[in-house]
């Protein structure tokens, strides 16, 4: 399952990204904004992030704002939450191989639809190599759990 969000500024890239993964025959589920009216991103960001934080082995989110910092922000305040700022196909990948990033976030404003469905595409066919980088992620478990009591 991807959950997808966005504010005002990312709504229209939302939309891409969902056409392009009901295309894709993924399922999804659209958590807001539904219009280009002004909101606030904490607030979407927020519903994308607990949805994972819940289920992180089972689902992902997109998560989108302006220029994807502050959706970026809000999602890693959410315990099992690894969200990636991602402007490159190369940042996608490597979120993926290296830090097992469950939460896909993307700037509206920044980033052209195409160049943003290319990263989308290689961050959901990407998968998580482990090993050495599996070690890392329980070290960022542990320092989690410490500042999640």
């Amino acid at each position: 399952m991807i959950y997808l969000a966005s504010d005002h500024a990312g709504f229209r890239l939302k939309e891409a990204v969902k056409k392009y993964l009901q295309k894709e025959g993924i399922a999804l589920e659209d958590l807001g904004t539904h219009s280009g009216q002004r909101v606030d991103w904490p607030e979407l960001g927020a519903r994308a992030a607990a949805k994972v934080s819940a289920d992180p082995e089972n689902t992902r989110a997109v998560a989108i704002c302006g220029t994807g910092l502050g959706m970026s922000m809000i999602c890693n305040k959410f315990k099992n939450v690894r969200a990636a700022l991602c402007h490159s196909r190369y940042d996608a990948r490597m979120s993926r191989e290296h830090n097992n990033a469950n939460v896909l976030n993307l700037g509206g404003r920044v980033l052209r639809t195409r160049k943003a469905l290319g990263i989308l595409r290689v961050w959901l066919q990407t998968e998580f190599t482990g090993g050495r980088h599996q070690q890392r992620l329980d070290i960022l478990s542990r320092i989690e759990a410490k500042n999640f009591k």
